[in-house]
């Protein structure tokens, strides 16, 4: 069983910065593609970032690329989300969550595009309101 528990969240003016974490069962990391995805008031929640098994790959969406980074400390077992240049439409709650990696190339990345459905280890969320 993966648990996953984010810490983090807040309020920030745009332009600020927010470093998000998730607390990660032991040995997860190894086998499994981790993921940050948000869900903003009446909108269907999208993918933000993503990290495969071996940390050597990650993924962003467009709207994040370039000011967001993902990435993981082992040792910590612990999973992150560096904010920077925040917006208003960052504004969300914020999940950590995870899905096994099956060691195929590539495959964290096709899970990633594929949207929220198909992970299956969810995070509580933790809230970012960014203010004008």
């Amino acid at each position: 069983q993966v648990q996953l528990v984010e810490s983090g969240g807040g309020s920030v003016q745009a332009g600020g910065s927010l470093r998000l974490s998730c607390a990660v069962s032991t040995y997860t990391y190894r086998t499994y593609c981790m993921g940050w995805f948000r869900q903003a008031p009446g909108k269907e929640r999208e993918g933000v970032a993503s990290i495969n098994a071996g940390g050597g790959t990650t993924v962003y969406a467009d709207s994040v690329k370039g000011r967001f980074t993902i990435s993981q400390d082992s040792a910590k077992n612990t999973l992150y989300l560096q904010m920077n240049s925040l917006k208003p439409e960052d504004t969300a709650m914020y999940y950590c969550a995870a899905v096994a990696d099956i060691a195929v190339p590539g495959y964290c990345l096709r899970r990633f595009q594929a949207g929220p459905a198909g992970w299956g280890y969810w995070g509580q969320g933790t809230q970012v309101t960014v203010s004008s």
